[in-house]
């Protein structure tokens, strides 16, 4: 499969996914929304699994990686699609763009895998003020966007330090096996969240919202994850980490284009703190060496 190819497809998923999430809870419900866009996840997954011929394991590190990785997911996205009820979607993939920084402070504790360099810390500093500056924003807006933020930085801090125990357990299975295992087990979390928020079916469905259920069911559940493990596997991870740059202005553009979403110069000044920070966060290190040499 071809490296750019993977990368184009993965930034346009992240960054349609924000506003296909409030899309899909339109008229449906966002315990709906959730609960069939991950069991459109689970059939696609154990379809691929079968046409790939991959046996599934299940194996100590494997089962273990499932309930994991099942309930990082199960809390990030319960999280975020009630956010998106209150939050526009581009604030969403803004505040997501954190994530890198809370795993690599979590790495870096649990893992003992990167030292917390000036250059790192300095970054997640230069995050926090754009965090703080959107903040700042959105208070005025009522005690909802305010909710709808803080429940955002849980579903990040959910999903950031769930990857970071993720690879402390170090289970090599397949991508597509370690997918279905983790769709499968948040599945019934999902069906209960459902039952108990809403209980029932929606009587009409809005054209729209179907869409976006199938659209994050296919590409937000299974070709994005595939395709994202496929890149960590044969690319340098300093360009992997480019999407996370890149989705938070695309899909500010594409909400403010495509939902009539307010983007204020605060949400603007915001993001560009939290990318600044990602960058020297993530290569800081890379650029003094390459200044100390150059000064030698």
């Amino acid at each position: 499969m071809s490296l750019p190819f993977a990368f184009v497809a993965v930034v346009l998923i992240w960054s349609t996914t924000p506003l296909a999430i409030k899309w899909s809870a339109l008229g449906a419900g966002f315990g709906f929304a959730v609960f069939a866009r991950m069991a459109i996840g689970v059939a696609l997954c154990a379809l691929l699994l079968a046409v790939m011929r991959i046996r599934m394991p299940w194996h100590r590190s494997a089962r273990l990686t499932y309930a994991v990785s099942g309930s990082s997911v199960f809390g990030a996205m319960i999280l975020t699609y009630w956010s998106a009820q209150y939050v526009s979607s581009g604030l969403i993939s803004v505040l997501f763009g954190l994530s890198p920084l809370i795993t690599g402070l979590g790495a870096a504790y649990w893992l003992k895998e990167q030292a917390l360099t000036w250059n790192k810390i300095g970054g997640m500093l230069l995050g926090v003020v754009g965090l703080a500056i959107i903040f700042y924003h959105n208070i005025t807006l009522g005690p909802h966007a305010f909710a709808g933020i803080a429940a955002l930085l849980g579903a990040v801090t959910i999903q950031s330090l769930g990857l970071v125990w993720i690879k402390r357990i170090a289970d090599h299975s397949s991508p597509v096996a370690i997918n279905l295992g983790t769709l499968s087990f948040a599945l019934p979390l999902f069906a209960l969240t459902w039952l108990l928020s809403e209980g029932q079916v929606p009587a009409a469905i809005p054209e729209r919202a179907a869409i976006a259920i199938a659209y994050l069911g296919l590409f937000g559940s299974v070709v994005g994850f595939v395709l994202y493990f496929y890149m960590i596997k044969h690319m340098e991870t300093g360009r992997v980490a480019l999407i996370t740059l890149i989705t938070p202005v695309l899909a500010l553009l594409l909400g403010h284009g495509l939902n009539n979403e307010a983007v204020p110069f605060n949400v603007w000044l915001g993001t560009a703190g939290i990318l600044a920070g990602l960058s020297l966060h993530q290569w800081g290190d890379l650029a003094l060496a390459r200044f100390a040499r150059a000064s030698r």
